[in-house]
């Protein structure tokens, strides 16, 4: 999993409430288990004008000229901006895959579904909450200033805004610990490597009979 220490990029803004995870990525897109790949569908019935289909190549389809990621303003956004309840429905995995495949690093709301804000966490994806008229004012201001960037600083629990402004989040410590150091389950699990293989060789020792089963 990524690192996420601090991060400075475009600001998108999503205008819109209760964004669920078939918006964000389609239920048929589901196919695969791999982490990667699923950026070309992100926000798929948002982006293209017509139905998207897995496998498909997604470099000729028409686009909706009036989503803000096609936008040419937002080119290369990295910073999402969203309202209420993002990431609401079903617990699927891939939302948070399909935004860090897009090239987004951290979603910035008044609140998040909790599935999503845990899976966020366990794949490299910062979500933020900040209190409603703070993310009022970042839309106002994304939109009044084309190439408008966010500083996330992780380490202080700050999103800086262009003119300096710091704006404080909070995060529980453990999660930050593991973004910080980009330990995910597997990543967290491996740390302790050498008390497994300790465990493993006196199970061995113990009950040989077992290790001979499974062959």
């Amino acid at each position: 999993m990524n690192k996420f220490n601090q991060h400075t990029g475009i600001a998108a803004p999503l205008d819109r409430a209760n964004i669920d995870t078939d918006m964000i990525i389609p239920k048929q897109f589901l196919k695969s288990i791999k982490r990667s790949g699923f950026g070309p569908n992100l926000f798929d019935e948002l982006r293209y004008t017509d139905e998207g289909q897995p496998d498909q190549d997604c470099s000729g389809r028409p686009l909706n000229p009036d989503f803000v990621l096609n936008q040419s303003r937002y080119q290369g956004a990295s910073v999402l901006l969203a309202r209420e309840n993002f990431g609401c429905g079903s617990s699927r995995e891939h939302a948070p895959w399909a935004l860090e495949d897009f090239g987004i690093r951290s979603v910035i709301a008044p609140s998040f579904a909790e599935i999503f804000y845990n899976n966020c966490f366990k794949n490299g994806l910062l979500p933020i909450v900040l209190k409603d008229e703070q993310v009022d004012q970042l839309f106002s201001e994304t939109a009044a200033s084309e190439g408008y960037q966010l500083t996330v600083d992780l380490e202080r629990q700050v999103v800086v805004t262009p003119t300096g402004e710091e704006l404080e989040f909070a995060i529980d410590g453990f999660r930050k610990h593991c973004l910080l150091n980009g330990l995910d389950d597997i990543g967290l699990t491996l740390q302790h490597a050498d008390e497994i293989k300790a465990y493993e060789e006196k199970r061995r020792q113990n009950a040989p009979w077992l290790f001979d089963a499974i062959k």
